[in-house]
């Protein structure tokens, strides 16, 4: 495949990822302010591309020859949902762990969109 259009896909796959953080953060806060029954929505939704769409990625940036950092952003990614999950199922056991549960929330955000922004001065230049 062409390295642009690889590079094109990886921009777009950090894309998808910073949007999915930002809807399931929605998705929590519509559990938490409008009905509870959303908790449903936010549970099932991270499993459409918690894992998937960082492990695509990897595979994209090595076909994109992206710089070193990319891959460093790509396994903070993958380390924040990890514990995204960790958090939210040790929480019966140790309830003071699910308050980093959002806190980590806001890491993957800024990871997510400073990877986006970073692609996005990689490919044009």
């Amino acid at each position: 495949m062409n390295k642009s259009f690889n590079k094109t896909l990886f921009l777009v796959l950090a894309m998808l990822f910073a949007a999915a953080i930002t809807v399931q953060i929605f998705l929590a806060g519509a559990a938490i302010f409008i009905h509870p029954s959303h908790w449903q929505n936010h549970t099932m939704f991270v499993h459409l591309f918690g894992f998937n769409l960082p492990v695509i990625m990897l595979l994209v940036a090595f076909f994109a020859k992206t710089p070193r950092w990319a891959y460093w952003y790509i396994f903070s990614m993958l380390l924040g949902v990890f514990m995204m999950y960790f958090t939210a199922n040790i929480t019966s056991n140790l309830p003071w762990l699910g308050a980093i549960h959002p806190v980590i929330a806001v890491f993957l955000v800024l990871v997510s969109y400073r990877l986006v922004l970073r692609t996005l001065h990689f490919i044009r230049r």
